[in-house]
Parts: C-alpha cells; structure tokens; sequence
C-alpha cells in the first residue's frame, strides 16, 4: 500500500510511546464532514493540568502522564468518597473485635452509658448501647430477643438489613431472628424471622427500652434472655458472653489518611465478591484493590492515594459541615439546623437519583441506617437535627458561650436531648462532663415558666444555669446534635422550629 508523504513512526521505550511530527497530507479521494467538536487540537489548556499536547489527536508522553495521574486521582477520590460507608462498618467491628467481642458469641452493653473515652460516631450517653457482629460466612445466625429493644442490623455497606425489637418483627415481644448469608444453600427451618443479606459481616446495634431509674434492671433482664449464636449450634449454643463498653478506651471511626485505602482493600477481600455495586468495585480494582490479589501500591500510586485522601478527607468535611444540598436543611432560610436524612429516605434516594453527598454527609458523621431513622411513626422512635454553626452562619466556638431555646411545646413524648461532638473525630466532645450533653431527663434541668427550655453551651455555666449547661472546650470546634425522643405532630409538620445557637455576651 503506498501513501503519499506521510511518515508515522512510533517507538516504545520501557512502556512509553514517543510520537514524531507528521508531514502534511494531501486531500483524501474519501472525505467525511467532520464536526469541529469531533477534533483534538494540538495544544489545548487545563485550568487543573496546564498545557496538553497532542499529534493529530495522539496524546504525547507528558500529556498521558498528566492525565492519567488526574484520573487515578479522581478514582480514588471517588472510592473514599463511596467507600466511607464500608470503612466505617469494618471500623465499628474491628475496633469491637479489638477489645474482645466476638462474633455470633458475645455482646457489648455499654452498661453505664458512652462517654468521651469510646471513639464512636455521634453516639448518645442517654440509654444504653447494644452492638453485636453478627457473621454469616460459615452459615446462618440466630439472634434471639426475649426483652423490649429497638435496634437493627445492617450489613457490610451500611445497607439496612432488618429492624430489631419494638419496630421489628418481634413487636417488643420478643423472637428469633435468623440471618442468613448469600452462600447458604441448606434449609431453613420454621419458627425465625427471616433476613437474607448479601454480605458476610454485620452490626447489630440496639437501645435497651428502660423507665427512667430503671435501666440497671433492664439491663440485667436484657442479659438474661438474650442469646446470639451460629444456626449450627441451635440445639446446644454456647453461652452468650456479656462486655461492659463503658468507659473503654478504643476506637470504631475509619482512616482519613491513605490508610483508608488498606482499610477498604479488607473489606474487598474478606466478603463476597457479588456484595457491591461492580462500579465500586471497579474503582477499587482501577488503582489495584482487586479480590484475590495482593495490594502493594508502587511509589507512583503511594503518592496518589495520599493526594485523594488529602482532597476526599477535606471534601467529605466540607459537606458534612457545610451542606451543599439546600433540602437537607429542615427549615431553608429561617434556621441552621439540618440532616442527611431530611429527604426521608434510608438510601439517599431522591427520584431515582443516589444523593451522594447526603450519603456521604451521613456515614462520614454517623452509623445506622433504618427507615425508622427517616420516617418514625408519631410518638414513636427518635429524630435527629445536626447543628454546625450559629444564627450567622458562624462555626461553633468552644470558646464562646450560647444559648439555644426550645419553644414550648417541645414535641417529644418521651424525652428530648443534646449532645455536642468534636469536629475532628465527630465522637463525643472530650469535656469534664461524663455525658458530653443533657437531656430533659438530666437532674437539675430547667423549664422555662412557658414551659420551653434554654439550654447554654461554653466553657462554664452561666450563674444559676448549671442544670441546663453543656460544657465545650476553648480549643475546640464542635457540633451538636438535637434528638427528640417520641416526635410528635409538630415536628413532621414543620410548625415547630428549634432556635439556632445564639451567641451570649
């Protein structure tokens, strides 16, 4: 085949390809119309990556090289950013694994209440913790329930499971529950409350249901009756093993260095690999957490994953702290108080559309995900309303002293409460108080005589406000978190509205 004047010659050096300049071409007898779009300049500008340059659409050897560090980059931005909700998972459990819990054997109880010791994210020091891990790689597991409870259990991803106890199929009432994996393929017998999953480990979180003065012996009832074990050993389990969580010092939050990355890779390896979206999965696998394979990124891609979770990190804090999703904010324009969950939905589904960043904005800042979270029956279950700066829009100051009022009436049947959080590991604030908050239960809490209440946040208690003061620290940033125990009317209606943090002189 002849061709006039034209010379392409390209050569690989190590895995590199250098392109000569072409000569000119006469006019081809077949010649198509082709749209400018269609066409690669030579030299085109990036405001992120500077010059690239091109021959006749052949990217030079710089140009792949800049772009393909940008790209990988953008992936493994995207793998933290859709990652952090199995990291979070397998941080919850490890750090329980760490301490002695085991799991389908034993339980933790945080028996006196959480406090700032225990790195969880945004946990309440109202009622106690139930967690479990329940796994199901080596066949199906039993949990049985003989008290009131309100929990759930989600899987590997976060992903809603079941409900537990008073929401659950039990009603309150007490039952077995059987879960079971996507290996399994023996009979299941009667007399369970089924839940198929698709991922191997799990968390089992619960409140145990206790009247104020009372939770020493719900507790202690819980203990009796509550059993978890492997479906294989039904006719004899061993007995449930009991660990008291409070007040130990151990950690459940995921990296937000590049150790993240070895993080997710574990949980990659360990379960199924049919458990994830294959677009994740792909993202992993594209800068090389591949299931079955050894991940040892090289010097190149060592640099990168530190760059993407230097960017992801700071992302994620950018929109948990300030949203840039007007309608996770419960009333637009009139207050600052806003959730993840204010679409109601579990899943951050809106018309069809995964929202991302709610998604984010969530498993960055907490744990659990149920229905019953976003759309609780009246009177029954809890809500939840995050706060991050003032009426002004101004960062919380641990330095400064606030106040916000509660208009009266409050709509929580049960009870209402306050805790504030350390921006840095979003755990409980590290204060002189064991509680990091109060609630309406708190001794010492006062009414106002219109029945609202004013609670203070600062360094020290205004005079004659120690009953309705939680302490922050100079030093420190922090958020806070509003949960109304039993929402009534009001608050679905959206007739009744929290007052923002206000500064006080």
């Amino acid at each position: 085949m002849k061709i006039n004047r034209l010379t392409l010659t390209a050569a690989f050096f190590a895995g590199s390809i250098a392109v000569l300049p072409l000569q000119a071409q006469e006019s081809p007898t077949y010649k198509a119309k082709v749209p400018e779009q269609l066409l690669t300049p030579d030299k085109m500008e990036s405001s992120y990556l500077g010059e690239l340059r091109f021959q006749d659409g052949f990217p030079t050897k710089e140009t792949a090289s800049k772009v393909s560090n940008f790209v990988d980059i953008s992936r493994a931005v995207e793998l933290f950013i859709n990652g952090t909700p199995a990291a979070s998972m397998y941080g919850m459990l490890n750090g329980h694994v760490k301490i002695g819990l085991v799991p389908n054997h034993s339980v933790g109880i945080t028996e006196e209440l959480m406090n700032a010791r225990s790195l969880w994210l945004t946990p309440q020091t109202t009622t106690p913790y139930v967690h479990a891990e329940v796994d199901v790689k080596d066949g199906p597991v039993v949990i049985e329930i003989g008290t009131p409870v309100l929990g759930f259990v989600n899987d590997a991803f976060f992903r809603y499971v079941t409900d537990l106890g008073v929401v659950g199929a039990d009603k309150g009432k007490g039952g077995k529950y059987l879960f079971v994996g996507p290996d399994y393929k023996g009979e299941i017998p009667e007399g369970y409350f089924v839940s198929r999953t698709s991922t191997y480990r799990h968390w089992a979180l619960m409140r145990i249901a206790a009247k104020p003065g009372e939770t020493k012996e719900a507790i202690e009832a819980f203990k009796k009756t509550f059993k978890i074990y492997p479906l294989a050993d039904a006719n004899n389990p061993k007995p449930t093993g009991f660990i008291n969580l409070s007040s130990k010092q151990y950690n459940t939050i995921h990296a937000n260095d590049a150790s993240f990355y070895d993080e997710l890779n574990e949980v990659i390896q360990y379960e199924p690999a049919t458990a994830w979206d294959p677009e994740l999965v792909g993202q992993a696998g594209a800068i090389g957490i591949k299931k079955g394979q050894a991940f040892n990124p090289d010097d190149r891609m060592k640099k990168i994953l530190t760059e993407a979770s230097t960017i992801a990190n700071a992302y994620a804090r950018t929109v948990v702290f300030s949203p840039r999703n007007e309608e996770v904010y419960f009333y637009p324009g009139k207050r600052q108080w806003y959730s993840p969950l204010a679409g109601g939905s579990h899943e951050f589904l809106n018309n069809g559309e995964r929202v991302l960043d709610d998604r984010l904005i969530f498993y960055y800042y907490a744990t659990g995900s149920t229905p019953m979270m976003v759309k609780p029956m009246v009177g029954k279950g809890s809500v939840y309303a995050m706060a991050t700066t003032d009426s002004n829009g101004v960062p919380l100051n641990g330095a400064k002293t606030y106040k916000v009022t509660l208009p009266a009436p409050i709509p929580a049947k049960d009870f209402w409460s306050f805790m504030v959080y350390d921006n840095q590991t979003r755990s409980i604030l590290e204060t002189d108080q064991v509680t990091g908050g109060l609630d309406s239960n708190s001794k010492g809490v006062k009414l106002n005589p219109d029945g609202s209440a004013t609670v203070y946040f600062g360094p020290k208690a205004p005079e004659g406000q120690e009953g309705n003061w939680v302490q922050t620290m100079p030093a420190k940033g922090y958020n806070a978190i509003l949960r109304l125990y039993g929402p009534l009317e009001p608050w679905f209606e959206k007739s009744w509205m929290p007052g923002d943090f206000e500064s006080v002189n």
